[in-house]
């Protein structure tokens, strides 16, 4: 991105400038184009995503719903209203987001509170996550990850001078406590540590100061063990992990699971659709654990170049907040290609042992409208952070 100077005080009391209004940044012409690798990627993956759900959930949703199409049919609503998404934030001027950021939050942090209300959240497997709409059902922690990214973007670009300074930073602290906190009451430990690693990032690429952070990092070490002791089933998660044979038949069950599909893939897999861990054997096969079935029927070939795809669409936004025409554009876009990073970094780790186990999706895979449509909102906004940059941004 190129250099962007600021007026001190007296320059800036010479000029007289006023924000253009939203009707104006709706009428806005944007000079650049569409990034096309980004787009061609998105939907390669998310159509890649639709496949997948149906070869791992086929015999699942046969079982629990007598019909094999299930999943992949709420996977094929979920990438129509993506799609839509994707679209209408394309050419939906990214500036607006930041007239809009404080009601974005608020919106965001009141449907985190709305799961915890009687007959509106949807309670399971012990979480309060969902909140249940007739004939749908939403995540509102999807839709607040993104919420904080436009809010933490928008207030960097506009208080640049102040992020030098721990005061400075205190409202993007906040907004991402209250996140944190509401979804770890939830509970949902996984999308917990992915907003308060998003937030780190929004931080360091907003300039905060080292020793700052080392003072964040000094609570954030600390809060960790402590989650993982006041709940039970965490400690349980925590002694699977680092030894998932002491209990093959409970705790360590899932990830012994994931070893035998990783395992039984080999090099080039067993053949899409012939994966034999989706026969109940392994629990949650068509969402937080899809990338076994993955490496089951492709083999490590084939999960290497659904990384590789990864890597690209995180590049492509990467490549996007470079050339953005501003703080605002290159934030919003450096974070939601971080999100992405992410969460496929987490997902993959849990999968393969890594670290211990948590629910988390892969981004535009896993089995879930709420995350799908979210994140191919996400990519329409840096589609249209592109189209304002007024540069054609090439492949490499």
């Amino acid at each position: 991105m190129k250099s962007i100077k600021f007026l001190d005080k007296k320059d800036k009391s010479k000029l007289d400038y006023t924000k253009p209004s939203i009707k104006q940044l709706i009428k806005e012409r944007a000079l650049g184009k569409t990034d096309k690798v980004l787009m061609i990627f998105t939907i390669i993956i998310t159509l890649f995503g639709i496949l997948m759900v149906y070869s791992a959930s086929s015999y699942t949703g046969h079982v629990r719903y007598d019909d094999s199409f299930y999943y992949m049919k709420k996977q094929i609503l979920g990438a129509i209203l993506g799609i839509a998404a994707m679209s209408g934030l394309t050419y939906l001027n990214y500036k607006i987001l930041d007239r809009l950021k404080i009601p974005i939050l608020i919106i965001s942090i009141i449907l985190l509170i709305v799961v915890f209300i009687p007959g509106v959240g949807l309670s399971n497997y012990g979480a309060n996550r969902w909140i249940d709409l007739p004939g749908f059902t939403i995540q509102p922690s999807e839709l607040a990850k993104f919420a904080f990214i436009v809010f933490a973007a928008g207030y960097m670009a506009s208080h640049q001078d102040k992020m030098k300074t721990f005061l400075g930073i205190l409202p993007v602290l906040l907004a991402g406590g209250i996140i944190a906190l509401l979804i770890i009451l939830e509970p949902n430990m996984s999308i917990t540590v992915c907003v308060i690693l998003l937030m780190l990032v929004m931080l360091f690429l907003g300039g905060t100061q080292i020793k700052h952070f080392l003072i964040l990092l000094i609570p954030v070490l600390a809060l960790v063990p402590i989650l993982i002791l006041i709940e039970p089933y965490r400690m349980n998660r925590l002694s699977a992990f680092l030894n998932p044979w002491a209990s093959p038949l409970e705790e360590g069950f899932q990830l012994i699971q994931s070893y035998y599909s990783l395992g039984s893939g080999g090099l080039f897999g067993v053949g899409l659709f012939n994966s034999r861990q989706k026969y109940l054997f392994l629990p949650f096969s068509e969402s937080d654990f899809i990338f076994s079935i993955i490496a089951e029927e492709f083999g490590l070939f084939g999960s290497l170049i659904t990384i590789a795809v990864y890597c690209i669409i995180i590049y492509r936004c990467i490549r996007v907040a470079i050339n953005a025409s501003d703080r605002l554009g290159c934030y919003i876009a450096s974070g939601i290609g971080a999100i992405i990073a992410i969460q496929v970094a987490v997902n993959i780790a849990v999968v393969t042992g890594s670290i211990p186990p948590t629910g988390l999706p892969l981004p535009f895979i896993s089995a879930g409208s709420s995350s799908l449509v979210v994140f191919m909102g996400g990519i329409g906004i840096v589609q249209n952070i592109a189209r304002n940059s007024g540069k054609d941004i090439r492949f490499i």
